[in-house]
């Protein structure tokens, strides 16, 4: 499940992982990123990764397709929000290919400071 949820910053795409992700739920959320790379505005990302219960072989292929369409240029600022250890690795990881992006991960207590990460300039 791939919900969206208001974290109080106009300018990010946030939304809550919990359970399998559909092809559906991951067209809908590349949508709505497409949008906003459409309008010139850079992305910012707020992923609460609650549990992973696994995501649809369609999914994955519509990320794939997406990300090689427009490439990671138009990426700001990450904020993952887990408690998933290896999902911290992975996160910290991918700050340091990425380095014209600033990518965090938080733990869900410290959802507070995530937001406002992706709050400062």
């Amino acid at each position: 499940m791939l919900e969206f949820i208001d974290i109080g910053v106009d300018e990010a795409v946030a939304y809550r992982i919990g359970g399998k992700i559909t092809e559906e739920e991951m067209t809908s959320a590349l949508s709505i990123l497409k949008e906003k790379i459409d309008k010139g505005e850079k992305l910012i990302l707020y992923q609460e990764i609650v549990s992973i219960g696994g995501v649809e072989l369609e999914a994955v292929v519509e990320k794939f397709k997406f990300l090689s369409d427009v490439g990671f240029s138009h990426f700001s600022k990450v904020a993952v929000v887990t408690d998933k250890k290896g999902l911290n690795k992975i996160v910290d990881i991918e700050d340091k290919l990425f380095k014209n992006i600033e990518i965090k991960s938080f733990s869900l207590e410290d959802k507070d400071k995530a937001i406002e990460f992706l709050k400062t300039a």
